[in-house]
């Protein structure tokens, strides 16, 4: 048995991150996208509406989402841990039994056998309930990381005269192209990064 847990992944975070570029716009359609190779020029005119960033550059350089993903992880190998000591102890004793069974009344080998099958159900139930935390306080870590990204770009388009967020990301490029003057990648995350580190004190 093994936890199928994997901590929060850059594609699930970018389409986090992504959903926010899309809230933090106005209503008005857009038809500029991203270019295949994002600049991080952050260099776009406050007389242009509609921006980009490229939320691949954003994910891999927040600081916020690299302790999160560090701390889950950190989490997902000590419970995997936990996992294998308490699955080898169980075999050891699936070992031991096996050895002894010859010698053990019928009585004796189905109550052992209950003994173990009821320690397996338990091993079982331990692993789904470390996987669901563990899925849990992913998702519950993704949905800060929403509301971080969110707050700061409201903003951020307020101050710099923005009607519009968009996102690119080459996992999921809904949008094809746009000039790259329009990408304000380094600008945020240079904001964002600034606002955690002051958090973090």
């Amino acid at each position: 048995m093994k936890i199928s847990f994997k901590t929060i992944s850059q594609l699930t975070a970018a389409a986090a991150i992504a959903a926010v570029m899309v809230s933090c716009g106005n209503k008005e359609q857009a038809k500029s996208g991203a270019p295949a190779a994002a600049s991080t020029s952050g260099s776009a005119s406050s007389e242009q509406k509609i921006v980009f960033v490229n939320s691949d550059s954003l994910v891999a350089n927040y600081d916020y989402f690299k302790d999160i993903r560090n701390k889950l992880e950190v989490k997902s190998k000590k419970a995997q841990q936990d996992l294998t000591s308490k699955g080898n102890a169980f075999q050891r004793e699936v070992s031991e039994y096996q050895q002894k069974a010859k010698d053990m009344s019928a009585d004796e080998r189905a109550s052992t056998e209950q003994r173990l099958a009821r320690k397996q159900q338990e091993l079982a139930a331990f692993n789904q309930n470390a996987s669901s935390a563990l899925a849990n306080e992913s998702a519950s870590e993704n949905e800060k990381l929403y509301d971080k990204v969110a707050e700061y770009l409201k903003t951020y388009a307020k101050d710099k005269g923005y009607k519009m967020v968009l996102t690119y990301s080459k996992s999921n490029p809904s949008l094809l192209f746009a000039d790259e003057s329009l990408d304000v990648t380094k600008d945020v995350l240079k904001g964002l990064n600034e606002a955690y580190g002051k958090e973090k004190k």
